[in-house]
């Protein structure tokens, strides 16, 4: 009787490098980013389109933080991206590994062997970074997360709506005792009515869930296939949104993308 060949899980990747992290919770530490392909939104604010899809290669970080990038064909075989993050992994020099997208949940398979795998190697904290709309997906891999920083998707912003899963995302991480945050993009098209309701949304769950607001950052160029460009909101109405959610959620702060400040890109 010939036993079955054991396959080797792969994931296709854009990048892993080492940055400063600029967004959220764990803004201005230093993490290994392992930024996985391909999202199943459409956000009308994204800066990462290049990320929706899955490309032929994707480009690995030689030396932490210097920028030195190799080219290798997609998928990549578990065992060399572990490789690849155990170099970076130079001793006190990173604070946690950060696992983004794109939509890292739709690698949620591959990630099952991967993270347990790496944190047993590094001895690292693991991040996740999401859109915050995938439970199921969630589920799978909460027992090897130490933080996770999800997005609530404003229809007014980003032209996504999914309120119920992102109740059930927070749920999920509130009752596993993980540590979780809300990170919501305003700009000036934001409904105060959608922001008021996400922030409704997090008090039913677990009122001491920080909220972080993010004006949204202005592009360049928009991808063809979203809506009208995005425009920052103005101070006023970033300090009046605040000082609303407040009465609602008691950690409220207004971060913008500092890693993009630093040119941590």
């Amino acid at each position: 009787m010939t036993l079955p060949t054991q396959v080797t899980p792969t994931a296709h990747l854009i990048e892993v490098f080492s940055a400063i992290q600029g967004e959220g919770l764990n803004v201005g530490t230093r993490q290994i980013f392992i930024r996985f392909a391909r999202c199943d939104l459409r956000c009308h604010f994204c800066d990462s389109a290049h990320t929706w899809d899955a490309p032929p290669t994707c480009r690995i970080e030689q030396t932490p933080g210097m920028r030195n990038f190799e080219t290798h064909s997609n998928p990549v075989p578990l065992p060399i991206l572990t490789k690849w993050v155990s170099r970076q992994n130079i001793p006190d020099l990173h604070d946690s590994i950060s696992i983004t997208g794109g939509e890292p949940l739709l690698s949620s398979p591959f990630l099952q062997h991967f993270l347990p795998e790496i944190r047993a190697i590094t001895g690292l904290p693991i991040y996740l970074e999401t859109g915050g709309h995938r439970p199921q997906q969630l589920k799978m891999l909460i027992p090897y997360l130490d933080w996770v920083g999800m997005d609530i998707k404003l229809p007014s912003v980003s032209g996504e709506t999914r309120w119920q899963q992102h109740r059930e995302f927070m749920q999920i991480c509130d009752q596993a005792q993980v540590q979780v945050f809300v990170k919501i993009i305003i700009s000036a098209t934001t409904d105060l009515d959608e922001l008021i309701y996400a922030a409704e949304l997090v008090q039913q769950v677990n009122p001491t869930i920080p909220i972080f607001l993010q004006p949204v950052t202005p592009l360049p160029s928009i991808p063809m296939n979203t809506m009208t460009p995005q425009t920052e909101p103005s101070p006023f109405q970033v300090l009046q949104w605040q000082a609303m959610l407040k009465k609602i959620v008691k950690d409220v702060r207004v971060v913008p993308q500092t890693h993009k400040i630093l040119n941590q890109l």
